[in-house]
């Protein structure tokens, strides 16, 4: 699983203000779809090509 994350804790702690805070219901884990959307970028995917280790490709692409 650790091949997937493309982001280190540091660099998620300094952007998690940035994200949606939570109302009732509990977030997927933010870390995950970031990198998800990291990866389709950065290898010009398309949404539906991304790994499910990220998401449910759907998921990512709503984010």
């Amino acid at each position: 699983m650790s091949e997937f994350l493309l982001l280190f804790e540091v660099q998620m702690r300094r952007i998690e203000p940035y994200f949606p805070l939570s109302h009732g219901v509990p977030r997927v884990y933010d870390r995950l779809i970031l990198n998800g959307i990291i990866f389709v970028s950065r290898n010009a995917l398309r949404w539906r090509d991304a790994p499910s280790e990220y998401s449910l490709h759907k998921t990512i692409y709503n984010c």
